[in-house]
């Protein structure tokens, strides 16, 4: 009797393994094409298209430290810790609470809401007054929103690198 019972429930579960448990997926529909008053998403800049100022080499996949991840040269850190006392033409956009960016892209940069467009600028820590010459990249959020500042910006200006520094930020010049 046990035997029965055992064979027929194993015939009832291999039945069931051929039922058809979810529809069968069908082709996706055509899209209609686009009627030209339909507006399309533009994408923002990842980067400034500098040619004056070349990116340095991303960091080496062995990279542990913020000496090893941070490739800039030394003339590089200076050219961008060179600013004029009296910038002609600066505009101060504001403060912003940084945080450290992506440590393994390279240069001088700023992801900040402040701007709507890339653009050349200037960060200062009030902490230690050093400044950083760097590229304005914008990102969405209000203007009170925090931003991302590069691991060699943040290592010229002096700030912790675990910390959320209050940082001026200015454009033009």
């Amino acid at each position: 009797m046990r035997a029965c019972l055992s064979i027929c429930a194993a015939a009832c579960l291999a039945a069931c393994a051929n039922l058809p448990l979810a529809p069968k997926p069908q082709a996706p529909e055509p899209v209609a094409a686009a009627s030209s008053d339909m507006t399309r998403p533009q994408a923002r800049p990842d980067t400034l298209d500098t040619t004056a100022r070349p990116a340095p080499p991303p960091p080496p996949p062995q990279a542990r430290t913020a000496e090893q991840f941070d490739t800039t040269t030394a003339a590089e850190r200076a050219e961008a810790a060179s600013a004029p006392e009296e910038p002609a033409g600066e505009r101060r956009l504001g403060q912003t609470v940084a945080s450290l960016g992506d440590v393994a892209r390279p240069g001088f940069w700023l992801e900040t809401p402040l701007v709507s467009t890339a653009t050349t600028g200037r960060v200062v820590y009030p902490a230690t007054g050093k400044s950083a010459q760097v590229d304005l990249i914008p990102i969405d959020g209000p203007p009170t929103a925090g931003s991302r500042i590069s691991l060699a910006a943040m290592r010229l200006i002096e700030a912790p690198l675990t910390d959320l520094p209050t940082i001026d930020v200015f454009t033009g010049g």
